[in-house]
């Protein structure tokens, strides 16, 4: 089973920064994507960003040049570096990790979700 423990969420206001961690455990053989998703009240829960284990990156539209997501392999933590933060980044932050368990079996695995709430 994997597990992965979110912190880094709160309170701040427009123009501000944040920085968001996920650590992972448990019996993973590999871990191949990690990435952060959002989800703001009464919206679908949508990709912010996410980096495969060879370091390549994807982000949304909407926070491209603001928000940088990295990894530490040694550490099983991926971070996400939020910056010149918008009110409507405000959401619900969830971690999302996919690899594999066995040769034969594979996990997606998401966090509790950590609050992100930017003021105007």
């Amino acid at each position: 089973q994997v597990q992965l423990v979110e912190s880094g969420g709160g309170l701040v206001q427009a123009g501000g920064s944040l920085r968001l961690s996920c650590a992972a455990s448990g019996s993973m053989s590999s871990i191949n994507v990690m990435g952060w998703h959002r989800q703001a009240p009464g919206e679908q829960r949508e990709l912010v960003a996410a980096i495969t284990s060879a370091g390549s990156t994807n982000y949304a539209d909407s926070v491209k040049g603001r928000f940088t997501i990295s990894r530490d392999n040694a550490k099983k933590t991926v971070y996400l570096q939020m910056n010149s933060l918008k009110p409507e980044d405000t959401a619900v932050y969830y971690c999302n990790v996919r690899g594999t368990i066995t040769a034969y079996t594979t996990y997606n695995a998401w966090g509790q979700g950590t609050q992100v709430t930017v003021s105007s």
